[in-house]
């Protein structure tokens, strides 16, 4: 489990200021927010409709509105990082447009497939970005936490690691995804492929079955995913979009169990979504001669909108040289982005 320092790097003391590129309802629920309440600089907001950037601008003092790229481009800081917050098949174009030796937080996932993240990938590299992806679960407060208990060694080799969602998902407030051919996975389950991978290295195969439903109009709302970590490590992932039954047996959480003890959190922005529920964090530590009792910790933040914070945070720590590796770049979101593409295959 590398790079523990680096996720709790805490907000840096020199920031970059920040160009944010679409005004959508991830801008508006989580990037925003966490810039706030963390104090980040908002140069501006770029959006083709106007007016939807302007009423985001207005509610938080962010002082550039532009309606293209260009402008934003030849009006902005230096030391500027574009926020691009748009959907994958929009990037390709827009990275098109930076100028070279940007500093970019993309939008995950990084293209619909490999072949396109691919591409992307290369633009990156030849345009000399300096470029991450913002898989933002990683700097969860719930996943932070975890990861610095597992790091102690307190639950001991971990054999087993369980995310598993059963939900009623509104993939009506999305319309843009009814016609896509890979949904669930490459939209919402690449989160965890990726946080399975930030824990347990890259697995040795993938396998993976996605579903749809007979009365909605989406490729696919379920899936099961299997990493191979070999003989001793169960990797599964679990996700039903489709359990529109109440709440009483809807469940959201990621579960690692160790040789000395087991972690257990709820991703509380999952259960009746958009409004979303508190994110909790449990654990349990095996002892001989005590019954095993499970415990809260206390967190600070919520995934939503504090993880948004947290990897904008990653990136200006390594931009300014705090810290030694950035992440989530782009040859790491890559790696995601292929065992993605196995899920298909």
């Amino acid at each position: 489990m590398p790079d523990v320092k680096a996720y709790h790097s805490g907000k840096p003391e020199m920031q970059n200021q920040i160009l944010i590129i679409g005004a959508g309802g991830i801008v508006k629920d989580a990037h925003l927010p966490a810039y706030k309440k963390a104090g980040f600089p908002v140069f501006g907001i770029v959006d083709i409709v106007k007016e939807k950037a302007s009423i985001l601008a207005e509610k938080y003092h962010i002082p550039n509105v532009f309606s293209n790229i260009e402008d934003a481009v030849k009006n902005a800081p230096k030391d500027v990082v574009y926020d691009l917050a748009l959907n994958p098949d929009q990037h390709l174009n827009v990275v098109k447009l930076l100028p070279d030796y940007s500093k970019v937080l993309l939008q995950k996932p990084l293209g619909a497939s490999s072949d396109e993240a691919k591409v992307l990938l290369n633009l990156c590299h030849s345009k000399n970005l300096l470029a991450a992806v913002n898989f933002q679960l990683r700097f969860a407060p719930f996943v932070l936490e975890a990861r610095g208990l597992m790091d102690s060694g307190v639950i001991g080799e971990i054999y087993d690691m369980e995310i598993r969602l059963t939900t009623h998902t509104p993939w009506q407030f999305f319309p843009g995804l009814a016609g896509k051919d890979r949904l669930e996975i490459v939209y919402h389950s690449i989160h965890y492929i990726d946080l399975i991978r930030s824990f347990l290295g890259e697995p040795k195969a993938v396998l993976a079955k996605s579903f749809g439903h007979p009365l909605k109009p989406f490729s696919s709302t379920r899936s099961t995913i299997l990493l191979d970590y070999g003989r001793n490590i169960r990797a599964v992932i679990n996700t039903n979009h489709d359990h529109d039954f109440g709440s009483e047996h809807q469940e959201s959480f990621i579960k690692w169990e160790g040789t000395k003890g087991a972690i257990k959190a709820k991703m509380g922005v999952l259960m009746d979504y958009p409004n979303g529920a508190a994110d909790q964090l449990e654990y349990c530590f095996l002892d001989q001669d005590v019954k095993p009792e499970w415990k809260n910790i206390e967190l600070k933040g919520n995934w939503f909108p504090d993880a948004f914070a947290g990897i904008m945070s990653q990136l200006m720590h390594f931009d300014k040289g705090k810290s030694e590796k950035l992440l989530t770049h782009v040859d790491d979101a890559f790696k995601t982005m292929k065992l993605v593409e196995k899920c298909f295959h």
